[in-house]
């Protein structure tokens, strides 16, 4: 049975024990509020990655040499190249992760075709460990072993954890984490394509130093937290890490000048 015909049963009513009973919502799965909340808090993480690695790249080449077209040329292909880095990476965990809970759910289905009485035992005791009696239980067992697309969805949600609406889309995820990482990157490098000439490293310096309190708010305040406090702690981190590496830049352009 495919992945998305299980997935549209989620949609479907039943009327069991003259109530109206929708399937279980997977325990974990993302839903209202809470989800879209973890989906930007994921945006704005890779926005992060992005901006850290690409302003410690920047100053640290701009440490080691004058030359803005090479620091330049360097802060592009370090945003590129994570970017791609972090889309590839995004596409396989999340493809691997698909395929394995489509496998997980076949199985399912593969169990409920060859063995209804043993999966119906099985939703029986799932609803008499929520408090039903073993008669309703039983009762309930019986609506939805007559249906496989809903009997494997409660399954799926119920014994696996999955939530067969919500399992992602790889090439999405991968979009995402391009876009969110180039975005975050682009900002360090900004000052250098405009041609700022001798102030485009205070400039980037300073712009990078105020996205990176903006994104630490940003994160804090998803999380419950001070944002100011979220903030500043993410400026310290960010600028040291540029630091260092604009020292070590410094100190290996000395040793090869």
């Amino acid at each position: 049975m495919p992945l998305r015909a299980v997935a549209r049963t989620s949609r479907r009513p039943l009327r069991l024990l003259g109530e109206t009973v929708r399937p279980t919502r997977a325990a974990g799965a993302g839903a209202g509020a809470p989800g879209r909340s973890g989906s930007v808090r994921a945006g704005v993480l890779g926005v992060n990655d992005g901006l850290i690695s690409s302003f410690s790249l920047v100053m640290g080449v701009a440490g080691g040499t004058g030359d803005h077209d090479f620091i330049l040329l360097a802060g592009v292909a370090g945003m590129l190249a994570g970017a791609f880095s972090m889309a590839a990476s995004e596409y396989v965990s999340m493809r691997s992760q698909r395929d394995l809970f489509e496998h997980a759910v076949e199985q399912q289905e593969r169990e409920l075709r060859e063995r209804p009485e043993e999966k119906r035992e099985l939703l029986g005791s799932l609803y008499r460990a929520k408090g039903l009696s073993d008669e309703q239980a039983d009762q309930v067992a019986a609506r939805l072993i007559s249906d496989p697309e809903v009997a494997l969805d409660t399954i799926a949600r119920e014994r696996l954890g999955l939530d067969p609406t919500e399992l992602g889309s790889p090439w999405s995820a991968s979009a995402s984490s391009f876009v969110a990482f180039a975005g975050g990157a682009l900002v360090p490098i900004l000052p250098f394509a405009a041609g700022a000439g001798g102030t485009a490293a205070v400039l980037s310096a300073a712009l990078s130093g105020g996205a990176l309190a903006t994104v630490g708010g940003a994160l804090a305040a998803l999380s419950g937290r001070g944002a100011l406090w979220g903030g500043l702690r993410m400026l310290l981190v960010g600028g040291a890490a540029a630091a260092v590496t604009f020292g070590v830049g410094r100190i290996v352009g000395t040793y090869i000048a």
